[in-house]
């Protein structure tokens, strides 16, 4: 058990949201379902109060606590993708009902902010040569959903075909 866990607080999605979330990665799951005993803003008895998940092998709650609250991108989920085709599927998988953003970051219909990053970028990003990471982020800053094989031509200095 993590002593450390996300909690994400909604306005009665958490069950639906949570479960969403745990379909897209894998070592993911629902490890348990509380309900309200009491009533609360929140929610009455009986209600989803609380759902424990894990998802990508990480600890997170979330929290049916009502309409006081709203995400922002401040805090987003950051998800390293192993190649384009991941990329691909989370990213058209959080774009139902969600908004794309720029640079890889896009907000899902629950208002969760996330980044989808392919692995690639941050290899790019902690290379020595000054001139390829300044080519790499200046390609980044120009994509919404972020094309691996347009930031590995830029690293090398080539234009993408």
């Amino acid at each position: 058990m993590s002593k450390i866990k996300p909690c994400l607080w909604f306005d009665g999605k958490a069950e639906e949201a949570a479960e969403f979330y745990v379909s897209l990665l894998p070592d993911s799951r629902i490890d348990a379902v509380v309900p309200y005993s009491v009533e609360t803003p929140g929610g009455k008895p009986g209600d989803v109060m609380l759902v424990e998940f894990t998802l990508a092998g990480e600890s997170y709650m979330a929290l049916n606590g009502g309409p006081y609250f709203q995400f922002t991108p401040a805090v987003s989920l950051f998800v390293n993708c192993v190649d384009q085709a991941e990329v691909d599927r989370l990213w058209d998988a959080l774009s139902v009902g969600g908004s794309p953003i720029q640079c890889g970051w896009i907000t899902d219909r629950y208002g969760v902010s996330w980044q989808i990053v392919p692995e690639a970028l941050g290899i790019m990003t902690k290379d020595k040569d000054p001139a390829k990471v300044r080519r790499v982020m200046e390609a980044m800053q120009q994509m919404v959903k972020l094309d691996v094989g347009a930031l590995e031509a830029a690293y090398r200095g080539v234009s993408a075909a």
